[in-house]
C-alpha cells in the first residue's frame, strides 16, 4: 500500500482557497491507495471562535463534500473537517472514497492547556474507526488521540480514558494514521520521535502522522511527515517546514532515515521557525514589506536577520532612529548590519521633536509644581518620551508605506517590563517575545557562524552588537545591569517563574539566588501583565509563552510569593 502524507498550509477561515490546495495535493497522489491531509485542514487550525458561528461549520461541511468527487476513481482520502454529529461539532477526519464521504471519525482526546481550547468547541469521539484500504487494516486517530498529552507534560489529563491508539489495534489495525496540527515547540520534535518510534514498536503496527505546514496567527507548525514501521525504525521523514509531499510505500520497506528536522540542530530549526512565523503573518495579513527599528542592538539585529529569511531584503526597510544619547557605534552597527542584510536603512533623527515637547511638557509639569525634563536622573518620563517618538515615527512610515512595523522585544525583558507602551512596543508582530535574551546572542552567534544555514552570504551580524553591553541607551551611560540582573540569571528566574510556575522560595533554592532578588523579579513579572496585554501577536518556540496560553490577570495580588505574602 502507498500512503502519500501531505501537510497544507492553510489559512484560517479561507475554506476555498484550502479546498484549494487540497485539491492540488490529492491531484498530485494520483498513484497513492491512501491520501492523508492534516487535521481540520479544510478550516485550518486553529479556528477559534470561528467554530461557534453556525455557517462557518455548514461552509467546512459543504467544502468537504466538494473534495469527495476527487476520490472517484483515484486514492481514499483522509481530511480533517469540523463536522456537526449530534447536537455539538466535533473535531472529525472525513474518509473521501469512490466519490462519497464513506466514514466520519471524531477525535477522542480534546486537548485543553497551554495555547489549545478544544473543549470549548468539540464533543469527543467515543468509537474507534478502522477501514480496509488496499487491504490492510487502517485506523484513523487525530493528533492528541496520539501524543496523549506525553508530549507537552500533560499525560495526567487523560488518566482513566481509554487509550485511542489501543483501540484502533484492538479492532485489527496494523497501520495507524494520524493528521496532526500540533505546533512547533523547541525540542517537540524529539519527543515526538519517541512517541511515534513507541507507539509503533508497543503496537507492531506501522504508525504514520502528518502535520499542518506554516503559521496561524501566533503558532507556528513544522509541516513534518514521519513514518514508522512496526519495529519503531524510522521508515520515512518529510522536508521540514514545507509541505512537500510524502509517500510510504509499505510493501517495499524503505531503508531507515534521518529526521530533517533533528538533523538541522536547534539553532537552524529555531531561526527556519521564526522566519516562517514573519512569512506567514505577513503574508496572510496582506501585508508584502515590514518595517524594523535598528537601533544597533542586539534584538533589532536578529529581527532583521530573520525578516531577510522570511521575505527577502527587498521587502525589509530599516529605521534608525537616533536619540540625545545614541552612541555613535549604535548608528554605526545598524548601517554595517543593513550593509550585510543588503536593506534599505532610513535615518530619522529623534532629538528635534523631542526638544519641542520638551518644551511643552516643562510648561506643563511647571504649572504643576513638578521637576523638568532631565531635571533629575533616572528621569522614566524623559526615557519613555524618546521610546515613543520613536514609536510615533515608525507607525508614520508604516501608515505611508503600508509595511508592517516588526516589533523587537524578547522574552525576558517583557517578562519584567523593560520596555515602553507605545514605544518599542509598537508593532504588528513580536518576533522574539518568546526568546530569552540569551537565547537571542545564542542564535545571532549561530547566524554568523553558519551563515549558509540561514540563507546568508556573509555573517549578517556585527560583532559590535554581539560583544557590547546591553543597554537601551535613554540615558547618560545606561546599560541593562544598572537596572536588571545579568540576563543569565533573569533568564532563569523567568523560566522557572512562567514556564514551570514556581515560587519565590522554590526558585530561589533551585538557583541558589538570594530570595530578596527573585522576589523582586517575580513582582515586576506580575505588576506588568498589564504592558504584555496589550502587545503584539507574539510568535510561539517555547512550552509557556506570553499570550493566549498564559491567561492571568491584570488587576491582582499574587506575586508567587508562598502562603504568607512579604509585605
Amino acid at each position: 500500500m502507498r500512503i502519500a502524507l501531505a501537510p497544507i498550509n492553510p489559512t484560517v477561515g479561507d475554506i476555498a482557497g484550502n479546498t484549494r490546495l487540497l485539491e492540488q495535493a490529492v491531484r498530485g497522489a494520483s498513484d497513492a491507495d491512501l491520501v492523508v491531509l492534516p487535521e481540520l485542514a479544510i478550516c485550518g487550525y486553529p479556528p477559534r471562535d470561528l467554530l461557534h458561528e453556525p455557517s462557518f461549520v455548514d461552509a467546512c461541511e459543504h467544502a468537504g463534500r466538494s473534495l469527495a468527487g476527487l476520490s472517484r476513481g483515484g486514492p481514499a482520502v483522509v481530511v480533517g473537517c469540523p463536522v456537526r454529529m449530534g447536537p455539538r461539532v466535533r473535531n472529525a477526519l472525513l474518509l473521501l472514497r469512490d466519490g462519497a464521504v464513506e466514514r466520519v471519525y471524531a477525535k477522542r482526546l480534546l486537548p485543553t492547556y497551554d495555547v489549545f481550547d478544544e473543549d470549548r468547541y468539540f464533543m469527543p469521539g467515543d468509537e474507534p474507526c478502522v477501514v480496509d484500504v488496499a487491504g490492510h487494516r487502517v485506523g484513523l486517530a487525530i493528533c492528541e488521540d496520539l501524543w496523549t498529552g506525553q508530549d507537552a507534560g500533560q499525560h495526567w489529563r487523560y488518566e482513566g480514558r481509554a487509550d485511542p491508539l489501543a483501540a484502533l489495534v484492538d479492532a485489527g489495525a496494523g497501520v495507524i494514521v494520524s493528521p496532526s496540527a500540533s505546533p512547533f515547540v523547541e525540542g517537540k520534535h524529539r519527543r515526538h520521535l519517541a512517541l511515534l518510534g513507541g507507539h509503533a514498536r508497543r503496537h507492531g503496527a506501522w504508525v504514520l502522522s502528518v502535520n499542518q505546514a506554516g503559521a496561524n496567527d501566533d503558532l507556528i507548525f513544522d509541516g513534518h511527515a514521519l513514518a514508522f514501521d512496526p519495529t519503531g525504525t524510522l521508515r520515512a521523514a518529510g522536508p521540514r517546514f514545507g509541505n512537500a509531499m510524502t509517500v510510504v510505500d509499505l510493501a517495499r520497506a524503505p531503508a531507515p532515515v534521518h529526521d530533517p528536522l533533528e538533523a538541522a540542530g536547534d539553532d537552524v530549526a529555531l531561526g527556519e521557525a521564526l522566519a516562517l512565523g514573519v512569512r506567514d503573518y505577513v503574508r496572510k495579513t496582506g501585508f508584502e514589506r515590514v518595517l524594523i527599528g535598528l537601533s544597533g542592538g542586539i534584538d533589532s539585529a536578529v529581527t532583521a536577520a530573520l525578516a531577510v529569511m522570511a521575505l527577502g531584503a527587498e521587502n525589509v526597510v530599516g529605521v534608525a532612529m537616533p536619540g540625545p544619547y545614541s552612541s555613535d557605534h549604535a548608528l554605526a552597527d545598524a548601517k554595517t548590519l543593513a550593509d550585510n542584510l543588503g536593506v534599505r536603512l532610513l535615518t530619522l533623527p529623534i532629538g528635534e521633536p523631542m526638544e519641542g515637547f520638551r518644551g511643552v511638557l516643562d510648561a506643563a509639569f511647571g504649572e504643576l509644581g513638578l521637576a523638568a525634563l532631565g531635571q533629575r536622573m533616572p528621569d522614566i518620563a524623559q526615557e519613555n518620551l524618546q521610546s515613543r517618538l520613536r514609536g510615533t515615527a515608525i507607525m508614520a512610515l508604516s501608515n505611508r508605506l503600508g509595511a508592517l512595523v516588526l516589533t523587537t522585544g524578547n522574552k525576558s525583558e517583557l517578562a519584567v517590563g523593560y520596555c515602553t507602551l507605545y514605544g518599542d512596543m509598537n508593532g504588528g508582530l513580536a518576533v522574539l517575545a518568546d526568546l530569552y535574551k540569551g537565547r537571542v546572542y545564542e542564535l545571532a552567534r549561530a547566524m554568523n557562524a553558519m551563515p549558509g544555514a540561514f540563507g546568508f552570504d556573509v555573517s549578517p551580524i556585527p560583532a559590535g552588537t554581539i560583544e557590547k553591553p546591553p543597554s537601551a541607551e535613554l540615558a547618560p551611560g545606561q546599560r541593562d545591569d544598572d537596572t536588571l540582573p545579568p540576563y543569565n540569571v533573569l533568564d532563569e528566574i523567568v523560566r522557572w517563574r512562567v514556564e514551570e510556575r514556581l515560587g519565590v522560595d522554590e526558585i530561589a533554592r533551585h538557583m541558589g539566588q538570594e530570595v530578596a532578588l527573585v522576589r523582586r523579579i517575580c513582582r515586576l513579572i506580575a505588576a506588568n501583565e498589564y504592558k504584555r496585554f496589550q502587545y503584539a501577536v507574539a510568535l510561539k518556540v517555547r512550552p509557556v509563552a506570553f499570550g493566549p496560553g498564559r491567561r492571568m490577570p491584570l488587576a491582582q495580588g499574587w506575586w508567587g510569593d508562598g502562603p504568607t505574602m512579604s509585605p
